[in-house]
């Protein structure tokens, strides 16, 4: 399955992408990476990564979302990651992101923690 994207903004100042398909090294991820980069640079601040449709990651996945909340640390915005699942949430727990990114069970969940952490 190819990769895809969507993005939708909830109230003025939240905005989600959902990832479909397969987030992995290549071509894709880079596109991903920067639009995601280019949404930091424009001002998000409040930003939900939804992977509910997401089937597989790898490292190079990992480390973009990564690269991306570090951006977004360091715009002083919030990151979250909703709806893991299967064998993407497996992976995410053994390369132990979760000390780093916050994960939430779905969009709505994430929505509601803005402010919180």
């Amino acid at each position: 399955m190819i990769t895809e994207t969507h993005k939708y903004t909830i109230d003025p100042d939240i905005a989600v992408v959902q990832i479909k398909g397969r987030l992995h090294l290549g071509n894709l991820l880079a596109a991903v990476e920067d639009s995601l980069k280019k949404l930091i640079r424009d001002g998000g601040r409040k930003l939900v990564i939804d992977l509910e449709g997401l089937d597989y990651i790898d490292s190079a996945g990992i480390g973009m979302l990564i690269s991306c909340y570090g951006d977004m640390d360091a715009a002083g915005g919030e990151f979250r990651v909703a709806g893991t699942q299967g064998r993407v949430a497996k992976t995410f727990g053994l390369a132990k992101v979760e000390r780093l990114l916050s994960f939430d069970a779905d969009v709505a969940a994430s929505c509601a923690a803005f402010g919180k952490g």
